[in-house]
């Protein structure tokens, strides 16, 4: 934003659309006219929320003047699967922005930052616009003070891979009225931030389990696909899957597989997050071994949509247990299914807690996690 201010000159209007995840400093605020982010996580509002900076650069080319800004930042670090905007906290900090919207002139933002990027700026952020500085210092005075006020709300259960498949077996067996499939979150091997996508503790406990009509996704081994492929379906085969990364505390899964489907990759989603995207996992197989189905890919893609499933022959809602690469994403397409969501911390390289970080830049005021009450 600074280049591009010097580019352009003090007169020209510079207005940007911002990840909900999005690390802001006093300085994107001071060189760009106005800056919106994102209010869902899952992100299902990007289509909102470039209809709101494109309401902005009408204003601004209709001659209205550039807007007073506010900008402040928040104490503490939110862990990334306690951001769901489905949920309180974070839903009902979001709703506050609608009303500042709906109240008048004032518009104001909130990002949750994204808790593993070691920068100065790293954090949650808020920052308020309106027809004066003080109206855009009262509301994003208000609005920081409500995220300081739930804190301690930005916490949640979070299980090993051996307590989370042994809930969900539980969970199982007693669910009689057949409410949905329990679906896992293997949260810190997820692609989208930064996962390998190739760990195997979560898949090794749903097999010591002996979990039955269970399946896992998507879990990256292009040798393992290639295999796959070339030894067709209905073959068995010896392989040694995933755990290829080097991750702390993981290792190959050494087994003998069914390969049940092979496909291409080329998949089209269909969930509201990537609605119509052509998603390309390369080449793919769906092994079995016990009761237990893992689909292997061979390019890393979040297990954010239902048609990752069904691309290759699992109907989620006919599954018992559905283990998910994904950290909140998956919720968008999942959650209406899941008749319970866990959260499992197996080995992977996205932590949920950002204390087990190493941080360099990050100010010593702010805290690695929310604080307790």
């Amino acid at each position: 934003l600074q280049r591009v201010r010097a580019l352009v000159g003090a007169d020209v209007p510079i207005i940007a659309s911002l990840d909900l995840h999005a690390n802001v400093s006093q300085k994107m605020i001071e060189h760009a006219d106005v800056l919106v982010a994102y209010r869902t996580y899952p992100h299902v509002d990007m289509a909102a929320t470039g209809a709101r900076a494109f309401n902005w650069i009408a204003r601004r080319l209709a001659g209205v003047p550039r807007p007073h800004a506010a900008w402040l930042r928040a104490p503490y670090l939110i862990p990334m699967c306690w951001q769901c905007t489905d949920d309180a906290p974070a839903r009902d900090l979001y709703a506050l922005l609608d009303h500042i919207d709906a109240a008048g002139e004032d518009s104001a933002s909130f990002t949750m930052g994204f808790p593993a990027a070691d920068v100065e700026k790293c954090g949650p952020a808020v920052w308020a616009y309106g027809a004066s500085a003080q109206s855009a210092q009262d509301a994003a005075q208000g609005l920081l003070d409500a995220v300081n006020a739930v804190e301690a709300q930005f916490n949640g259960e979070i299980f090993s891979a051996q307590d989370a498949v042994a809930h969900a077996i539980a969970t199982g067996r007693d669910n009689r009225d057949k409410s949905g499939p329990v679906v896992i979150a293997d949260a810190q091997d997820n692609p989208g931030a930064g996962g390998s996508a190739d760990t195997t503790t979560l898949l090794k406990a749903l097999i010591a389990g002996d979990a039955k009509n269970a399946v896992l996704g998507l879990l990256v081994d292009p040798h393992a696909a290639q295999r796959a492929h070339a030894a067709g379906a209905g073959a068995r085969l010896s392989l040694s899957l995933g755990g290829k990364s080097g991750i702390a505390g993981d290792s190959p899964l050494e087994a003998e597989f069914l390969v049940e489907r092979l496909h291409d990759g080329d998949v089209t989603a269909t969930g509201s997050v990537f609605s119509g995207y052509q998603l390309t996992l390369g080449l793919s197989a769906l092994l079995a071994i016990g009761g237990v189905r893992v689909i292997v890919v061979s390019k890393p893609v979040q297990l954010l949509d239902l048609a990752l499933l069904r691309f290759i022959g699992i109907e989620p809602s006919e599954q018992a247990i559905i283990a998910v690469k994904s950290t909140v994403h998956f919720r968008a397409d999942f959650a209406p299914i899941a008749g319970k969501i866990l959260i499992c911390a197996a080995p992977g390289a996205f932590p949920l807690d950002p204390r087990q970080l190493a941080w360099t830049r990050l100010p010593e005021w702010m805290r690695r996690m929310p604080a307790a009450r």
